[in-house]
């Protein structure tokens, strides 16, 4: 599995007047990048209890427009991870619900919610608990499991 970070800097905010112009630059590179990919993995901080608005408006701009949305159908995963406690279940439950409502088949567990980042990380910013690494490594295996059925079906 090969997985490729995609920037979300100079993503406008959503605007149909804006849209009705053409997609800009950075828009027509995500959409590009998600038509391209097998699935999306999104993975999230948590921001005032729930998704941060720059991930939350590329998701906009990437289920536009209806009937040819890149995103409409994707299989996708989330995963997350947080300096406090709850590990990024709030913005998770939204990510999911506007996943969902796009058509995107999910990976459900586990849930990857990381929690005190910071104590698992090591020197160099990398995952080093054993457990965390264990459960994002399910939730890929998983996800590639979804694609493998939903290209199957």
């Amino acid at each position: 599995m090969d997985i490729v970070a995609h920037p979300l800097e100079g993503i406008p905010l959503f605007d149909e007047d804006i849209e009705a112009d053409g997609d800009p630059e950075a828009v027509t590179s995500l959409k590009s990048a998600i038509r391209e990919a097998d699935a999306l993995l999104v993975a999230t901080p948590e921001y005032q209890h729930g998704v941060p608005g720059v991930l939350k408006n590329a998701l906009e701009w990437a289920a536009r427009p209806p009937g040819q949305a890149p995103l409409t159908g994707k299989p996708a995963a989330i995963m997350g991870a947080t300096p406090g406690f709850t590990g990024t279940a709030r913005s998770q439950e939204q990510l999911r619900r506007t996943l969902v409502s796009n058509a995107c088949p999910m990976v459900m567990e586990p849930e990857v919610l990381v929690g005190h980042v910071a104590e698992r990380l090591d020197e160099e910013g990398r995952v080093a608990d054993e457990a965390t690494l264990g459960c994002i490594r399910e939730l890929l295996e998983n996800l590639a499991e979804l694609v493998e059925s939903h290209q199957v079906a």
